[in-house]
């Protein structure tokens, strides 16, 4: 079973600011089960975007336990803001956390294509 999103928000805020960063909800969405985009900024200026992860990187045996997969990788953050606000036209019940920190690598469970 997975944690409700404003749970998992909750967590990686704290985490965040206990590791020196900044972390702050751009919009919130629903308290249940809404779905999780992660802004990571850069002090260059640039941002990388991370979104819920598709099904098919899920198995039987899924832990519960939120993925994400990449969307934009230390982009311009008009790109950034240009694909947040697609998402939100789709999905307004998504959230949108922003993170300031370096290396969010332990943080979130990353997933690639094979």
């Amino acid at each position: 079973m997975r944690l409700k999103s404003e749970l998992f928000i909750s967590a990686l805020t704290r985490r965040v600011f206990s590791m020196g960063g900044f972390a702050a909800i751009e919009h919130r969405g629903a308290d249940e089960a809404g779905a999780v985009f992660i802004r990571q900024r850069f002090r260059d200026g640039t941002e990388t975007l991370y979104a819920p992860a598709p099904q098919n990187f899920f198995d039987a045996g899924d832990d519960g336990s939120r993925r994400f997969e990449i969307r934009l990788e230390r982009a311009e953050a008009a790109a950034v803001q240009e694909l947040i606000d697609r998402e939100l036209r789709f999905d307004p019940d998504l959230w949108l956390v922003e993170l300031e920190i370096d290396d969010a690598a332990d943080l979130l469970v990353v997933v690639k294509e094979d």
